[in-house]
């Protein structure tokens, strides 16, 4: 399927590895011009290296920095003032017991996973607004239905996107710029393999898998994790001129985990 998005700018926070690397690498190879981001200068460059053999022709542009930081949010102010397609990715989990977490920790998650695409947000959305052009997606989760009681300060972290990402979409009420949610279930990306290793003790991961998606996610119709692609595919098709009307959404795709059928 062509995506028509073949001049389009695209920013992916956090896009070196994991889901986030996917999506970049599917944007660029529907024709987007992409943004690659990461912490580091050296797994910026290796990303980018990795997309240009695997798409051959793709047109990539980098921007190492931390955007949960907003001294380096101005930075890339500077360096790009307006992208096409901004996309939330930026975020961390880590499993721990609720009476564990302290405060700091609370506002560190809120801090990474929601401030960062608040301010990224706040940075292209007017001028979306001005062009008549442009799509906001925040990677939320599951989570964010299904807070988990392994990491309940995480799944706050992923409702709240939720409600950011509803309220910009309708101030985008009456234009062609639209702001969705994308809740993908577990996957097996880079994260997740550490997460797991926290979790199963040393067992083998298909043996780990088996048991995970029996007792800790028993309503999964998938019965398995996710691949990063399967999820790149769906926020590709969000992004594109293709969902124009998709606005104000929050999409599953999470593999039948949350029961609701609204």
């Amino acid at each position: 399927m062509n995506l028509q998005l073949n001049g389009s700018l695209a920013l992916v926070s956090a896009s070196t590895k994991g889901i986030g690397f996917a999506i970049a690498r599917t944007l660029a190879a529907e024709g987007a011009r992409v943004i690659i981001n990461g912490r580091t200068a050296a797994a910026v460059d290796e990303a980018v290296a990795r997309i240009a053999r695997e798409v051959p022709g793709a047109k990539l542009e980098k921007f190492p920095g931390d955007l949960a930081s907003a001294d380096d949010t101005a930075r890339l102010a500077k360096a790009f003032p307006t992208v096409d397609i901004l996309v939330n990715n930026l975020g961390i989990f880590d499993p721990k017991p609720f009476s564990e977490i302290p405060d700091e920790e609370w506002r560190r998650f809120f801090d990474v996973n929601v401030l960062s695409g608040v301010r990224l947000s706040r940075l292209y959305f007017d001028g979306m607004l001005k062009r008549n052009k442009g799509r906001i997606v925040f990677i939320s989760s599951e989570s964010a239905l299904h807070i988990p009681s392994e990491m309940i300060h995480y799944g706050m972290t992923k409702t709240a996107q939720l409600a950011v990402a509803r309220g910009l979409a309708e101030l985008s009420a009456g234009t062609a710029v639209t702001v969705n949610s994308v809740l993908p279930g577990p996957t097996k990306s880079e994260g997740v393999e550490e997460f797991v290793g926290k979790l199963s003790g040393g067992k083998p991961f298909a043996e780990f898998e088996k048991e995970f998606f029996e007792k800790v996610r028993p309503t999964s119709l998938l019965k398995r994790f996710e691949t990063t692609d399967e999820i790149a595919s769906v926020v590709a098709f969000v992004c594109s001129p293709l969902a124009a009307g998709m606005n104000g959404g929050s999409i599953r795709v999470e593999g039948g985990l949350v029961k609701a059928i609204a």
